[in-house]
């Protein structure tokens, strides 16, 4: 019988810090059993999320600052890896996965995050591989690119006691904003990269895509391997995430 993952669909942009907040609240409670697997799919906010090496070089506050003044929050991500940018034309997601022994399955999860991911690309018209474009920001092995030449979307991965966290982005409108916003922030944290192998949905198909409907059409790959369930964020919890949201922004 196929896994039973339930679907949690809420956003809320008010506070970048909430957002990070929501899915380490989330994933420890999978952990612990409290909650069943969860996938949370949305579209987020305006932020930069910082990696923990962006964290120890020098230029991390010039690049927190140039990150601020040009409109976005910055926060730490729970996912390794570089500064990745998130704005209300990407698809953000969060997969909370429980398990006894979670460092066995790192490889089990990126591939089959990955053939996911591929498969909901095809759907949509997307020549799609795996695998870093070379010049790429926040590089990763297991990032969706295009024709080999432009990466779309970032994938990875953290344990949490007996739980995995594997998150997300999808850049499905706006590139553009990605690469303008990124490139004084990665010139100030000294990371070589090339702007233009950054890529989204719509440049590949040649038009602005609804996000909300990318969405349905990720949720349509996941369906194909497992059993999904709608669910929503209890108050509590909310309440719980939001008090513990300035821990997760990036210090001034």
């Amino acid at each position: 019988m196929a896994r039973t993952i339930t679907v949690i669909r809420d956003t809320y942009t008010e506070d970048p810090g909430l957002d990070t907040s929501l899915s380490a609240a989330i994933l420890r409670r999978v952990g612990t059993g409290e909650l069943p697997e969860t996938l949370r799919i949305y579209t987020p906010g305006r932020y930069v999320a910082f990696g923990r090496q962006d964290a120890n070089v020098p230029g991390y506050p010039d690049a927190v600052s140039l990150a601020r003044q040009r409109g976005f929050g910055a926060v730490e991500r729970l996912a390794g890896g570089r500064a990745a940018l998130f704005h209300e034309e990407t698809l953000a997601f969060a997969w909370s996965v429980p398990s006894d022994n979670p460092r066995a399955a790192i490889t089990q999860r990126f591939e089959e995050i990955g053939v996911i991911l591929l498969r909901a690309m095809e759907s949509l018209g997307v020549d799609s591989y795996i695998g870093e474009v070379l010049g790429e920001y926040c590089p990763g092995a297991n990032s969706i690119n295009a024709r080999l030449e432009k990466k779309i979307i970032g994938v990875g991965q953290r344990i949490f006691g007996a739980a995995t966290h594997i998150g997300g982005v999808i850049v499905v409108n706006n590139a553009a904003l990605v690469r303008e916003t990124l490139v004084p922030i990665y010139s100030a944290l000294d990371i070589p990269w090339k702007p233009d192998t950054t890529g989204s949905i719509a440049d590949e198909v040649g038009a602005p895509r609804d996000v909300d409907r990318v969405a349905d059409v990720v949720l349509s790959s996941f369906e194909e391997q497992f059993r999904l369930e709608p669910g929503y964020l209890k108050l509590g919890l909310v309440d719980e995430a939001r008090e513990d949201a300035a821990s997760y922004l990036s210090p001034a």
